[in-house]
């Protein structure tokens, strides 16, 4: 158990309700100080509506949180000085350089003229975007401007940075150039809180993560330990035929300790292996003894609705989460 000390975000029994939906349903939460936090889960599983909750964009109904020390409910402000928040998609203005953007935050931020030019400069040096300071943002590639909406966010040096799902819509370029500046911001003491959908973002980033599903926590741990409890390389059986799953299920359960997982609708089975080549063609000989068509089978390693299958029994389901969605 982390001391109280010890934690940059707690949070305990978060509720919050748009009409009989909860997007969040009793959510705990404890980040640790200096590290990467993943918040995993689908959309709608009340990752965007957790963020919202803890930077005091909007009320939660139940519960109690602290983020770098100050109390939610009775300091917000005390909240709102010690965090950075980026959102999924780059609040930058185009119409200005990267260095004109900087300098404009700076100013809002009540640093004065100097500083805030001081500050842009050094931003622009953390986080690689020193030789396009004078470049139009218009012609900035999406992980530059994700880079630049990082900065921008960290005028202030917070003590604690949320990310809303950063990557979305990038390259796999962009996505590795984020990467790299979220661990340049714990290099300098930031604690980060990164919400997403991607298994291998909070493989790469996370130092622990929390899996969400419905507004509550279902698992927590970090990505060792949660690939030990979903199992790690597996292999996956789709048959052409779904009255063909039940002799599928058969012949994965031949070469796992663990039972399969089946994904009726998808006409999949699932099972973690150890011996994984071996597993493979050990189930390929057996369905093709029994004569099932199929229309793929191979080995590969688990994706998130795997983790929420394995989990939470269910499939993940992207649900309402948000007033607006709800509407």
């Amino acid at each position: 158990m982390n001391s109280a000390e010890d934690l940059a975000v707690l949070a305990s029994g978060l509720v919050k309700r748009y009409g009989d939906v909860a997007a969040l349903d009793g959510l705990d939460l404890e980040v640790r100080r200096g590290t990467v936090h993943g918040l995993l889960g689908p959309n709608g599983a009340g990752k965007t509506t957790a963020v919202k909750v803890l930077t005091t964009l909007i009320e939660p109904d139940a519960g109690q949180a602290w983020v770098a020390g100050a109390d939610l409910a009775r300091d917000k402000l005390g909240v709102r000085r010690r965090i950075g928040l980026a959102g999924q998609y780059a609040a930058v203005d185009e119409l200005l350089t990267g260095r004109q953007n900087l300098e404009m935050f700076g100013r809002l931020f009540h640093l004065g003229r100097a500083r805030a030019r001081a500050r842009a400069v050094e931003l622009l040096e953390q986080f690689g975007l020193a030789d396009a300071a004078h470049k139009g943002v218009k012609d900035y590639s999406g992980g530059m401007r994700r880079r630049l909406d990082l900065a921008s966010s960290m005028v202030l040096a917070p003590e604690v940075m949320f990310l809303d799902e950063p990557t979305t819509g990038l390259d796999p370029r962009g996505r590795a150039e984020v990467w790299d500046a979220v661990r340049g911001l714990v290099a300098q003491g930031t604690t980060v809180l990164l919400t997403t959908q991607y298994l291998d973002e909070a493989d790469q980033l996370a130092d622990r993560i929390t899996v969400i599903d419905r507004g509550r926590r279902i698992a927590d741990g970090t990505p060792a330990e949660l690939k030990r409890a979903v199992g790690g390389d597996q292999v996956e059986v789709t048959v052409a035929d779904v009255a063909d799953l039940e002799t599928a299920e058969a012949a994965c359960a031949a070469v796992s300790d663990l039972p399969p997982l089946v994904d009726r609708p998808r006409r999949r089975v699932i099972v973690p292996v150890e011996q994984q080549l071996g597993a493979l063609a050990e189930v390929a000989r057996r369905l093709a003894d029994a004569g099932v068509e199929v229309e793929d089978v191979g080995l590969r390693r688990p994706t998130l609705d795997e983790v929420f299958l394995r989990l939470t029994g269910h499939v993940a389901e992207e649900q309402p989460e948000t007033e607006e969605a709800i509407r």
